[in-house]
């Protein structure tokens, strides 16, 4: 018998509707996502803020309507099938999307009017949020700004994985698809005790460091290497006695007479020597700095809303 047009419509509605239903979703997505991320279940769970057997659940409710398993379930362990692979790298692209297009609608309506997730590094954190939360505040009130401090590498994985929006710290730092702006120049000096050689000196050059006992931060902080770049220095060249994983540490090594650091200008102006009697020397040459600025996703829709953000923490150290 032959079909009309209503039949052939009907059926075109009806098939669409089925390959819709076989879809996966986004929030199935997040879970294999998450549990790609951590590992293991319970983890993974605990990050998507659901119970282990909703997500267990999900990620089965996946493998049905893709009709491939993806994860490969035992006691000790979860491991992705290489098709589980290919499904996550292509999530994670997927959620990024729609995640820009959310913020795109945001930005599009009034920028600072939404949430941002700002990644900052422990040596700009303590110096610069306080005044600058303060200021946001004041001048966008319904502007939500979410704060992970953490080591630049750590802030730029997670920067990828689309946890963060936009970063906080030293330039330059390598990223693969990101974009940089830089914002304003921080400036070394020497800190040392004041009865040290180095305080009396008429001109300090970064070269009367040599072989000097030098106190820095641990590897992993940005600012051991920019400290020891922006002096032209070599760690063969400065001996290194003690290691530290916060300023305040290394500053009460300093006040002791253990050895002398170099300290970033916004954490004086913040008054971290405060209470001791260590003695600040600037450099008697140009460049001894380094370079504080934003960093986010090239692709990122939210680029306007970053560089605003950008003129205003520019502004506030002005001020």
């Amino acid at each position: 018998m032959k079909k009309n047009c209503w039949d052939d419509s009907v059926e075109s509605i009806a098939f669409a509707n089925v390959s819709m239903s076989r879809q996966p979703t986004l929030k199935q997505l997040r879970y294999l996502c998450a549990v790609a991320e951590h590992g293991h279940f319970g983890h993974a769970a605990r990050a998507c803020h659901v119970s282990q057997s909703t997500l267990s659940a999900g990620i089965a409710e996946l493998e049905d309507t893709l009709g491939a398993p993806l994860v490969e379930r035992s006691n000790r362990q979860v491991l992705l099938t290489i098709l589980g692979e290919e499904v996550v790298a292509r999530s994670n692209n997927v959620l990024l999307a729609v995640e820009d297009i959310v913020a795109s609608c945001r930005v599009a309506a009034e920028p600072f009017t939404g949430a941002m997730r700002l990644g900052v590094i422990p040596t700009i954190a303590p110096f610069i949020l306080p005044a600058l939360l303060r200021e946001l505040r004041e001048a966008y009130p319904d502007f939500r700004l979410f704060i992970r401090e953490d080591l630049s590498g750590h802030l730029i994985e997670a920067l990828g994985r689309g946890e963060l929006d936009v970063l906080l710290l030293a330039l330059p730092f390598p990223g693969h698809g990101v974009e940089e702006r830089v914002l304003f120049a921080d400036e070394f000096l020497l800190a040392c005790p004041a009865t040290h050689p180095l305080a009396s000196l008429g001109a300090l050059r970064t070269g009367d460091l040599r072989g000097a006992d030098l106190l820095l931060l641990e590897d992993g902080h940005c600012l051991r290497g920019h400290a020891l770049e922006a002096c032209k220095l070599r760690d063969s060249e400065v001996s290194i006695p003690y290691q530290a994983t916060s300023l305040n540490t290394v500053v009460q090594m300093v006040a002791n007479g253990i050895g002398v650091t170099l300290l970033p200008r916004m954490a004086l102006d913040a008054n971290l020597l405060a209470g001791t009697d260590v003695a600040v020397r600037p450099f008697d040459e140009a460049g001894v700095e380094r370079q504080i600025g934003l960093l986010w996703r090239r692709k990122s829709p939210r680029q306007a809303e970053f560089r605003l953000l950008g003129d205003f923490i520019a502004a506030t150290q002005k001020r």
